[in-house]
């Protein structure tokens, strides 16, 4: 049998799913709309997210505008910051500092990837844990590893129960298999990669729920 024959066969195909992410993900900003004019009305505070960009890429641009574009479809305020790509590390750390004594931002994310001479990690680790919303601090990391995501005196597994932030495409990546009803117990996964933003983290949150997992590289 021919190559193509062997690993992909009329049956897999069959198989095979397409999951709608724009349809789901226009779902759930629906629902955090809710929640968030909730928040409001009942506490007279909006959630505030800090957004930090560094230099002139075109994707991370087009990252940060998308983001700033769902803040304010759902009633997020959004605080961003550009800085040219010869900035300092010491000014990146100084206005991470500021933010995290900001009572309006409750959320800080540095796009990703900073430039060479500015020492990535070193910033990540200043922002502070609760307002790390990217799960890049080491000690959001450290509670996604160890079994953390099982919600403490649940039997159903939810983000809603767990008190850290995991980042958010891995997230993603839960949230469509979930509202796919995708049963991800028991299932053999492929995650290519293993990038601290996208691979590891999905991974570990694949293992969670009980799927057997294999990173390839």
């Amino acid at each position: 049998p021919s190559t193509k024959s062997r690993f992909v066969s009329p049956s897999f195909r069959k198989m095979a799913t397409l999951i709608d992410g724009t349809a789901t993900a226009a779902q759930i900003r629906v629902e955090l709309k809710e929640k968030v004019t909730e928040l409001q009305e009942t506490f007279g505070v909006a959630p505030g997210l800090a957004v930090l960009l560094v230099g002139e890429r075109r994707d991370s641009a087009t990252y940060v505008r998308m983001k700033k574009k769902a803040c304010e479809e759902i009633g997020i305020l959004s605080f961003g910051f550009d800085f040219p790509a010869e900035v300092s590390e010491e000014e990146l750390v100084s206005k991470i500092t500021e933010l995290n004594a900001d009572p309006k931002v409750h959320g800080i994310l540095v796009q990703l990837p900073l430039p060479p001479h500015i020492n990535e990690r070193a910033v990540l680790d200043k922002v502070l844990q609760e307002k790390d919303v990217d799960g890049l601090h080491p000690l959001n990391v450290a509670q996604l590893s160890n079994t953390k995501t099982h919600a403490p005196g649940r039997s159903a597994w939810s983000f809603d129960a767990i008190d850290f932030h995991v980042s958010c495409t891995p997230q993603g990546c839960i949230e469509l298999l979930d509202r796919s009803g995708v049963q991800i117990e028991g299932k053999e996964a492929v995650v290519l990669g293993r990038s601290n933003i996208v691979g590891i983290p999905v991974a570990l949150l694949l293992m969670q729920r009980n799927a057997t997992v294999t990173i390839a590289h």
